[in-house]
């Protein structure tokens, strides 16, 4: 029986040594892709899928509405080196309407795209569609651990394209940023689609100025993102604007809390003009919205954090040549997340976002407004997907 193997062996070896030839021959033949002098790249491009699967139930003056699974949030982000001194960044919403803006002529669902030149080791060159860098820890986030954004930051164009340059001190403890961007995304007419706007007219550099600073004290634990932004919105129509974000940190504990201050010579939110156009027609002006977020975070064990936001806003408007408290706007969001595993970043959680708008008696009585209150239950995961 033994020779019946060896004859075998002695009959096929040519053949796996021709087949061997064969395949490694077509290996030759059939190249990647990608080309090989390319891969290199690679590996300092991530590609990650920012996303927020959840399952919401609504309710509305404390009785339920309607229940579904949802996207609340999915985000493709791209970002990485390019050279040794070149990097890029490229994120886009495809939870948002692909809406082209009239002014900066990109689309809206698009949050950043743009260049970064490190000009030294400590100061660097932004140029494209980038974030504001308002200040506050709430717009620091990444959108998708937000699960409901105070009134400020959900009403306002966050990301404009323009340049901005940081410097960050030798001992790395304070940075300090200066950019100059588009005041918007869309032009004075389609922004104000809708309102009576004449007699004001469009700026013909509707530009953004926007100082910040970022800085850690005793030894990191705490740390702050202010800043200040002075806006031209329209000819001789401006907005001031500003943040102060303050952050303490502990071993398990970190609490947060934003103020915000916002002068506009003509309503940017919107907020107001949605509640006084119904008597004028014309845009809010002189509006003033101040601002207060609140977060805590505490990790019970490794893999679960119980997180708590708490946020106010008021808005004010000048009208008949007094300024007036138009609503106060409340919101509650308790949360837990339990993260299973140690080695990738992915959190199920549970929440209620409650808000509430009471609005004072003078828009009741000018406007007809009346004070609502909302409820979304919330299960879900949150992840930015690494996936290259």
């Amino acid at each position: 029986m033994k020779r019946y193997f060896i004859y075998l062996a002695v009959i096929l070896l040519p053949i796996i040594a021709v087949a061997q030839s064969q395949e490694n021959k077509s290996d030759l033949e059939y190249q990647s892709l990608i080309p090989i002098t390319k891969q290199s790249l690679l590996k300092n491009v991530n590609v990650i899928f920012n996303t927020r699967l959840a399952f919401d139930n609504r309710f509305e003056e404390g009785d339920y509405e309607s229940s579904n699974f949802s996207a609340n949030q999915f985000r493709l982000e791209v970002k990485g080196k390019i050279h040794e001194k070149v990097s890029f960044r490229f994120r886009d919403r495809y939870t948002r309407e692909h809406k082209v803006g009239d002014l900066d002529n990109m689309s809206r669902s698009t949050d950043l795209a743009y260049l970064v030149f490190a000009l030294s080791p400590q100061t660097n060159l932004t140029v494209g569609k980038q974030s504001a860098d308002w200040g506050g820890w709430e717009l620091d986030y990444n959108p998708i651990d937000i699960l409901e954004y105070n009134d400020l930051i959900e009403y306002a164009d966050n990301y404009l394209i323009g340049a901005g340059l940081s410097h960050t001190l030798k001992n790395g403890k304070n940075t300090f940023g200066l950019q100059v961007l588009n005041t918007r995304t869309k032009s004075l007419e389609t922004q104000y689609d809708g309102y009576d706007i004449s007699g004001i007219t469009a700026a013909r550099a509707p530009l953004a100025f926007v100082a910040s600073w970022r800085g850690s004290l005793f030894n990191g634990k705490f740390q702050t993102n202010y800043s200040y932004s002075y806006f031209t919105e329209a000819k001789d129509k401006v907005m001031n604007y500003l943040v102060l974000g303050n952050k303490f940190n502990s071993k398990k504990f970190t609490l947060m809390y934003d103020f915000q201050y916002s002068l506009e010579d003509l309503d940017n939110k919107g907020i107001a003009s949605n509640i006084v156009a119904t008597g004028f027609q014309r845009p809010g002006e002189h509006v003033k919205y101040v601002e207060h977020w609140v977060r805590a975070e505490y990790q019970v064990q490794p893999k679960v954090n119980l997180l708590l936001s708490l946020m106010t806003n008021n808005t004010y408007s000048e009208l008949n040549g007094s300024s007036e408290k138009l609503v106060t706007t409340f919101g509650l969001i308790p949360t837990i997340e339990y993260a299973p595993f140690k080695d990738m970043n992915l959190k199920f959680f549970a929440s209620y976002v409650a808000r509430k708008y009471d609005y004072s008696n003078y828009s009741t009585t000018q406007f007809s407004a009346i004070d609502r209150n909302t409820g979304r239950f919330s299960i879900g995961i949150i992840a930015p997907l690494l996936v290259l």
